[in-house]
């Protein structure tokens, strides 16, 4: 599965050098602005972000599509879910 054509046309959110809550907060309102479907990279270095997104993504609705470790923190690949009524 090639991924590279969509990853080149995601855009990337730097939340490195922020911690726990701001990363999640931050998120919620940029994907909130964003229309369903589309996707967002996410980038942190926070430690605790590997358990705040994942349950932020489950909370909101938002599908958690691919996360990796990369040096000094991590990705998150997230879908913006439907709106919820």
């Amino acid at each position: 599965m090639h991924e590279n054509k969509q990853t080149n046309h995601t855009a990337i959110y730097d939340l490195k050098g922020l911690n726990c809550p701001l990363p999640v907060l931050k998120a919620k309102k940029r994907l909130a602005a964003m229309q369903p479907g589309s996707r967002l990279w996410l980038e942190t270095t926070d430690p605790l972000a590997v358990i705040d997104i994942p349950a932020f993504c489950a909370d909101a609705g938002h599908q958690l599509v691919e996360t990796s470790a990369v040096s000094g923190g991590h990705r998150f690949l997230v879908e913006r879910g439907a709106e919820r009524a």
